[in-house]
């Protein structure tokens, strides 16, 4: 048996080796799902890890507790506890300890907690020496300029009334070194209200006042953890260990919940995309080496009727069929799993982690063999279907009548599941169940209906056209019409066009989808993430590194508040951003800034010392002081005219830092009461009235304000939190007064602001306007201590950074509005494709650094490594898998009908048909197959996109800011018909290339 299976094998080698390339092909892609899937949901759970926020990548566990004068033992008895508890490998944690202390500054009382924190020196930058001894602080920049504090300098807090203050002494400036890192993820160590903790080193926490702090242990979780490695499950090990330290009265803050999710519904994403691919692709091979079977059995028929002739058992003639078919199968899925490995390697990379290695393996192992145990089992069937017919029907050359009534309730059974598919994808979900091969099911649909077309078609046109002369058309026709099995070969090509042009569309959409979020999560081509000391830093750096305004531009993003605010410099967004009509017009906000510009700027102060001409009336003491503000570097200069008498009086104060060009602006007036012992000042008390009636400097000498411009109410505002000064500039002077109005709890304000800005500000709203807006007069949070009215001046479905919610405001103007009080907000440039290093490096020149740089093309590139993007990249190799295999099976036919095409061409000359005629007859057949199978796939793939209700996947943090692409473009379908037309038609070239150059030779 051996001897007649190599034989058989040996005499036909041609066809033995296009169905080893078939086998090998649909092996190979079945081999590298596994490891594409493995190594794709590595790669975006990396992705998901590298973009989550430092919080969510790490676990803090805190609790308060008494220290009882040994801060170091109380620590390390808390880490002791911890570390058994949360249990985490290859993590390691940093401790704190952190408390809430206030203080007190004029009217305002901050919160500025004094905190601990392992190896803090290593991660800030100091102006100063790292705190030593105890009692020794660390502040921070923005803090040190807000209170104007310097080292050397002493600071008093309290934890609260009834507990006597402490004092530390600044011996130093803190800037984070990495201040989105996962060191600084415990908000505790950051103002979120307030100001800045102090540093200082553990001994501190030795004093009684102090002795009551909450300890914290912060531990980054690896990255492999998060990920999901191995089938690591993360979520649950947290859960557990939230259950055991609730147990000891430990609080668990995790974050990690986004995180784990996004990282949970990528790998979900990407093995539902690999599972269906495998599943359509494994389905078509098995159809395709059915096809390739029923092909070359022909030659096998006659082996089995001499087989029958000569008495053998139907189980002997099936193994000697099925020998024929082992041998390249086999060879075939062997081939097949090391190539589909680096095939995997090539898309998507390597798999890191070995317990998914191993699973890839064995999964790809499997994957393999169920190639070539489908394929085993759909040969058998023939074979044996095949075997059962008699001895004159195996030997007869001209096949039988095309399908029965078996075939046609085949076709209708796939009709009805088609359409079972169409329906779920149209009113269930579109990502479940039958509706995720819907798709597919509508090509099949539309082949088997084309199918039959096609072979009426053929049937009664081929004859028409025979009997009338047309000998070329006749003979293509009847090719098409007489050769058994055509039609299912029709339906393979358009199938597998309809899948690869699907997922062409899809996979291109997905691209066009991943550049648009790109760039409106950006709003610039790139944007670098910088420090600076204050928001007018930041402008006036950005305008000095880019002095014509076409390549950078400064912007802040606070997301801290509600509604987030984007402030950007209006008059250069146009040149710089990368706008969408979505956004509403670029100009909007530089011309309403235009339209409202506010009143002409005030004279700069410029000397080193302010003379006032003040009235005071009144019974109740009474401060005044008058705040300015840098105009290049932005930092608050506050100037005391000391303690008012009654009635008309000229008071001086002196100026230090507003020498430097281009000198300081004026912020607002205070008036307050005398300090107490403590330091403390409070609002004038009723009743109190200031006129102020010119301002001027000295060194140099210049007037500051006069009566026209103190007389100008347009000027001059009062405070928006709390009950506001009365304002009265109607007698050619500026009048505060605080009357009986403004007495009680809370305090009222004692502050009049100058107004540099038309008021309200313009701002341009996205999306829905917040809820309280609805009922009092438009205002932000955001922008200081008090509310600042604004005016919608355009609104727009979304705005670049902030999505469907959020406000645009100009950053002159905001920086403007926020004067001296602290913000919270991320700094940015934005780049214009234009910006070479040269910007850079004026960028840094000018005071900035750099915390992050990133451009639309890498978060493009990041979402690329995502589940949905994975998945379409698996889909658009499956479809050309289809298309290569649809391919194989044109070269199969080809191969085995061209003895008998020959033999056909070369009895028809002798009947005289003419030479070139058997020549185009030759390759029309095969010419009009593909053309008519590439027509139909273009067709059902563009219905099915109406039909079952395609969309392009999206992202899987359900991100829907701007609407998604088409999923089947024009640009898509011309691009798939043509790419399968090249592979068809070369396939149908080489098949046909031969039999073309035995029919000229015979003409010869």
């Amino acid at each position: 048996m051996l001897t007649i299976i190599i034989g058989a094998v040996r005499a036909r080698t041609a066809q033995v080796l296009t169905v080893l390339v078939l086998t090998a092909l649909a092996a190979t892609f079945a081999a590298a799902g596994p490891w594409f899937g493995f190594a794709s949901m590595s790669s975006a759970a990396a992705a998901d890890v590298a973009a989550a926020p430092a919080e969510q990548r790490t676990v803090s566990v805190r609790q308060t507790t008494a220290i009882d004068g040994d801060p170091r033992n109380a620590v390390d008895q808390f880490v002791a506890r911890v570390h058994d508890l949360v249990a985490l490998p290859s993590a390691d944690p940093v401790n704190g300890l952190v408390l809430a202390m206030n203080l007190n500054r004029g009217s305002q009382t901050d919160t500025m907690p004094v905190a601990y924190r392992d190896q803090f020196c290593t991660h800030v930058q100091l102006q100063g020496p790292c705190p030593a001894a105890p009692l020794e602080v660390s502040i921070s920049a923005p803090a040190a300029e807000r209170l104007g504090l310097r080292p050397g300098d002493r600071v008093t807090e309290q934890v609260a009334l009834g507990i006597p203050p402490v004092t530390f002494r600044i011996v130093s400036i803190y800037t984070p070194a990495e201040p989105e890192g996962p060191y600084w993820s415990n908000h505790l160590f950051r103002a979120l209200t307030g100001l800045d903790p102090v540093f200082t080193p553990i001994d501190t926490f030795g004093i009684d006042q102090l002795s009551k702090p909450t300890v914290t242990y912060d531990v980054q979780v690896p990255e492999a953890l998060l990920r999901g490695d191995g089938g690591y499950d993360l979520a649950a090990t947290l859960d557990t260990a939230g259950i055991r330290l609730g147990r000891e009265q430990l609080s668990l803050a995790n974050s990690s919940g986004p995180l784990l999710t996004a990282v949970a519904r990528d790998r979900s994403a990407v093995r539902t995309a690999v599972t269906v691919a495998l599943v359509q692709v494994l389905i078509l091979a098995w159809f395709a080496i059915g096809l390739a079977g029923r092909y070359t059995g022909r030659d096998r028929r006659e082996d089995a009727a001499l087989l029958k002739l000569r008495g053998a058992t139907p189980a002997g003639m099936l193994r000697l069929a099925w020998g024929q078919h082992l041998l390249p199968l086999t060879v075939g899925a062997i081939a097949g799993i090391p190539l589909g490995f680096l095939l995997a390697r090539l898309l998507a990379g390597p798999v890191g982690n070995a317990s998914d290695r191993r699973s890839a393996l064995l999964l790809s192992i499997a994957a393999a063999g169920a190639v070539l145990v489908g394929g085993l089992l759909v040969l058998a069937l023939l074979e044996a279907l095949a075997q059962r017919r008699p001895v004159a029907e195996l030997l007869r050359q001209v096949g039988s009548g095309r399908g029965d009534w078996k075939s046609g309730l085949i076709d209708v059974l796939l009709l009805a599941v088609a359409v079972v598919a169409v329906y779920q994808a149209r009113v269930g979900n579109a990502g479940s169940g039958l509706a995720l091969a819907a798709p597919a099911l509508v090509a099949l649909a539309v082949a088997l209906l084309s199918a039959r077309v096609l072979a009426r078609a053929a049937d009664r046109g081929g004859g028409a056209a025979v009997r009338s002369g047309r000998l070329r058309l006749g003979l293509t026709a009847v090719q098409v019409s007489r050769r058994p099995g055509v039609e299912r070969v029709f339906a393979l090509v358009v199938v597998t066009v309809a899948m690869f042009t699907t997922a062409l569309g899809g996979w291109l959409a997905d691209g066009e989808y991943r550049a648009a979020r790109s760039a409106a999560e950006l709003g610039a081509p790139r944007v670098l993430t910088v420090e600076a000391a204050n928001r007018t830093v930041l402008e006036q750096a950005v305008r000095r590194a880019d002095p014509g305004g076409r390549k950078a531009m400064a912007a802040v993003l606070d997301t801290a508040h509600l509604p987030p605010v984007l402030a950007v410099d209006s008059s250069r967004l146009a040149a710089v951003a990368r706008w969408r009509p979505d956004f509403g017009s670029v100009s909007a906000l530089s011309a309403a800034m235009a339209d409202d510009p506010g009143p002409a700027p005030l004279p700069a102060v410029t000397g080193d010392r302010l003379t006032v001409r003040v009235e005071h009336d009144g019974d109740s003491a009474a401060a005044l002081g008058l705040v300015l503000q840098h105009e290049g570097t932005g930092a608050a200069v506050r100037v005391s005219f000391g303690v008012l008498g009654p009635g008309k009086q000229t008071l001086t104060g002196r100026v230090t830092g507003c020498s430097a060009a281009p000198g300081c602006r004026i912020v607002r007036w205070e008036v307050t009461t005398p300090p107490n012992p403590q330091g403390r000042v409070a609002p004038a008390a009723f009743p109190t009235a200031v006129t102020v009636s010119g301002l001027t400097q000295q060194g140099p000498p210049a007037t500051i304000l006069d009566g026209s411009t103190l007389a100008d109410i347009n000027r001059w505002r009062g405070g928006t939190s709390v009950a506001a000064m009365d304002i009265d500039a109607s007698r050619g002077a500026l009048r505060m007064e605080i009357d009986e109005n403004l007495t009680g709890p809370p305090e009222p304000d004692d502050q009049v602001w100058a107004v540099d800005d038309g008021l309200p500000l313009p701002i341009v709203l996205g999306g829905t306007p917040p809820d309280d807006w609805r009922f009092a007069e438009p205002g932000l949070q955001s922008l200081g201590a008090a509310t600042i009215p604004v005016r919608v001046a355009a609104t727009a479905r979304a705005l670049p950074v902030l999505g469907t919610d959020g406000v645009l405001i100009d950053l002159d103007a905001s920086r403007r509005a926020i004067g001296d009080s602290a913000v919270a907000g991320t700094f940015q440039v934005w780049l214009s494709p234009d910006a070479g290093p040269d910007v850079i490096g004026a960028l840094e020149g000018n005071g900035l650094s750099i915390l992050d740089d990133e451009s639309v093309a890498a978060r493009q590139d990041r979402l690329g490594r995502h589940g949905p993007s994975a998945g379409a990249r698996f889909a658009l190799l499956s479809g050309t898998v289809g298309v290569l295999l649809a391919a194989a099976t044109i070269a199969i036919v080809g191969a085995v009908d061209r003895r008998t095409r020959l033999n056909e061409m070369a009895a028809l000359r002798v009947q005289g048909l003419p030479q070139p005629v058997g020549v185009v007859a030759s390759w029309a057949g095969t010419a009009g197959l593909i053309l008519a199978g590439l027509a139909g796939g273009l067709t059902a793939a563009t219905l099915a996109h109406p039909l079952a209700r395609t969309v392009v996947p999206g992202f899987t943090d359900d991100w829907a800011v701007l609407a998604p692409p088409a999923p089947l473009s024009t640009v898509a379908v011309a691009l798939a018909g043509l790419i399968a037309l090249t592979l068809l038609g070369l396939a149908g070239w080489l098949s046909v290339r031969t039999l073309l150059r035995r029919l000229r030779e015979g003409a010869r």
